[in-house]
């Protein structure tokens, strides 16, 4: 039901409710979608973001391995198709108490429901190692892969910070570089450096385990429950214990940090607490999903399953009849491994219940996508990832 203040709202603006989504990545597009389809006659949507392409990340880490791409679709093309309006803008100041969204040009948007989906900062953490940036990986990692072919390296670490980001691509550059390797009759020691109980413990122990499998095949050495220093561009010294080890090439997942948007309470990272249904804490009619958030799992899917249950929460203060549900994430993915991929998926157990946990290949042309989204995947990739199929 939409209260006493949002009917006057909705009066002086012809019965439209004003919904700002600040953020044109997954979680944002997502939210619009999501709203085109719950309420689309009964808000007015206006998307905010300084980007001119949606690009499809999760494929990057394949690039300089030939293996796929990351696909790109203009945002404003995307937008409309949202039935939504697009802002080349920045969202940098909230005031909570007026519903007023103040941008980096200076304009200032009145809302009656904003969500913010403004995505999280990179942030290097280790000087000497050669860092992970989706946005510009081909650049970054074309020529270790060169090194690899020629047989220049022999000694590889990859290292996930602490805490880890969403850590699955540093597992598909050591399954790629393994098998890039082998096919070039290289030997070549992959180390793996990572803050996680268990490799990508994310997806539950069966997955766990048989990704455990997979590596030692590949003959990668994991170093789990471990944190890492980068005195020099050779050097990694492993916690606890501070063991010195050397290799040829390091690659490091960077942190990531919050937007520290003003206006609005964060975490000691800078990213915006949200309750069960999206909700940024302690603050009325503003939502917030994706990596901007303090949800720990930093994934595509995951942000597009918060962004389905805040625009469903949004839609039921617009006035539609339908209960707002919570927020339960199901977490989803395609690891690339340079041969078949693989599918993992896990759902937290609850009473009654003991969960899931899968871990299975993939059949060649029948690839699912990396990122699960309700309604932007049927608009950017037909809820599949194409160029999967061409895998080995």
């Amino acid at each position: 039901m939409i209260d006493r203040d949002a009917h006057h709202t909705l009066a002086a603006r012809g019965g439209r409710f004003e919904v700002l989504i600040a953020g044109g990545g997954v979680a944002g597009l997502e939210a619009a979608f999501a709203l085109q389809h719950l309420a689309a006659d009964r808000v007015r949507v206006r998307v905010i973001s300084v980007g001119t392409d949606f690009i499809y990340r999760p494929l990057s880490i394949g690039e300089p391995f030939n293996r796929s791409h990351a696909a790109h679709t203009p945002l404003r093309q995307l937008v409309e198709e949202a039935g939504a309006e697009l802002i080349s803008d920045a969202l940098v100041h909230v005031d909570a108490n007026a519903r007023r969204a103040q941008l980096a040009s200076g304009a200032e948007l009145d809302y009656d429901a904003l969500l913010v989906a403004a995505g999280a900062i990179i942030d290097p953490v280790h000087e000497h190692a050669t860092g992970i940036d989706d946005a510009r990986i081909d650049d970054l990692l074309h020529g270790l892969v060169q090194d690899i072919e020629r047989g220049y390296l022999h000694r590889l670490a990859v290292i996930i910070p602490s805490p880890p980001p969403w850590p699955l691509p540093a597992y598909e550059l050591a399954l790629m570089a393994s098998e890039r390797a082998w096919d070039m009759q290289v030997d070549l020691e992959v180390t793996l450096v990572t803050p996680e109980p268990a490799p990508l413990d994310v997806f539950g122990p069966v997955a766990s385990r048989a990704l455990a499998t997979l590596l030692d095949e590949r003959r990668i050495e994991v170093i789990t429950s471990a944190w890492s220093e980068v005195p020099g561009s050779r050097s990694v010294l492993i916690h606890p214990g501070g063991r010195e080890r050397e290799f040829d090439r390091i690659v490091a997942l960077p942190a990531l940090r919050g937007p520290n948007l003003e206006g609005l309470p964060r975490d000691g990272g800078g990213f915006l607490p949200v309750d069960e249904y999206g909700q940024v804490r302690g603050v009325e009619r503003v939502w917030a999903a994706g990596d901007c958030t303090d949800v720990p799992i930093k994934q595509g899917g995951v942000s597009a399953d918060l962004a389905d249950v805040a625009a469903e929460s949004i839609a039921a203060m617009a006035g539609v009849h339908l209960r707002a549900r919570t927020f339960v994430p199901t977490v989803e993915g395609v690891l690339m491994t340079g041969g078949t991929a693989r599918y993992l998926r896990a759902r937290p157990a609850w009473p009654g219940d003991s969960g899931e946990s899968v871990f299975e290949p993939v059949a060649r042309g029948a690839e699912p996508p990396k990122i699960r989204a309700t309604y932007l995947g049927s608009h950017v990739l037909q809820g599949r990832d194409p160029v999967l199929v061409s895998q080995a």
